[in-house]
């Protein structure tokens, strides 16, 4: 059901009213990959999970990555859980032989993951921690200036995405998160305005171009 990088699943979890939506890390024929931080009750109940036990999911969601627009060399940029969904967009990448540069930007050293995983797909991969625990100290855009890229990729925090948005020197595509109620456009929950008119983050969504965001 999986059909492009930056797709989501939305999970129902006993004893909880809506859904929760988690990007997709990666998938294979019989398995699926899912990264998640514990910020909540719903996540909390996840991570208590057994072995074994069986989740009620909809896969396929959502309006992933197009990989035709990358160029060469594209970038991919991540931060905290918008890291996850990134690491199938560069798998694929580099398996078109393009040349990948990822940065990967956390709080403190304790937090990172995926580094090594993303080094050995073949990505030049740099990370950025705010309280320079560990690699270049800052915030993603730090690590950004004087990097040569043809296009770019990015999930996270909209914090963090508004300030890819005005240090980026070329067009790219930016994964929104949001809270859904359905996860396919029915309920018009998570709309947001765009300069082509409201879009649904879960069915236009979650990735949008650079060029239609308004903020």
């Amino acid at each position: 059901d999986i059909t492009a990088p930056g797709q989501f699943v939305n999970i129902k979890l006993e004893g909880f009213y809506l859904r929760r939506p988690i990007s997709v890390c990666d998938y294979s024929k019989d398995t699926l990959t899912l990264i998640y931080k514990v910020v909540g009750k719903g996540t909390e109940q996840m991570s208590l999970m057994q072995a074994g036990e069986k989740l009620d999911v909809l896969t396929g969601l959502g309006n992933g990555y197009d990989l035709t627009l990358a160029g060469e060399h594209p970038l991919l940029i991540g931060g905290g859980v918008g890291v996850p969904p990134l690491y199938m967009l560069a798998k694929q990448l580099i398996a078109q032989n393009k040349q990948v540069t990822v940065i990967l930007g956390f709080n403190t050293k304790d937090e990172i993951f995926y580094e090594e995983e993303f080094k050995a797909l073949g990505c030049e991969v740099t990370v950025t921690t705010v309280d320079g625990s560990y690699g270049t100290k800052g915030f993603v855009t730090t690590a950004l200036e004087g990097v040569d890229y043809t296009y770019f990729y990015t999930c996270g925090p909209e914090p963090m995405l508004k300030a890819v948005y005005k240090a980026s020197t070329t067009s790219g595509q930016m994964s929104f998160e949001e809270r859904m109620g359905c996860g396919f456009g029915a309920c018009m929950g998570c709309t947001c305005k765009t300069k082509y008119g409201n879009k649904r983050i879960c069915k236009d969504g979650p990735v949008l171009k650079r060029e239609e965001i308004i903020w």
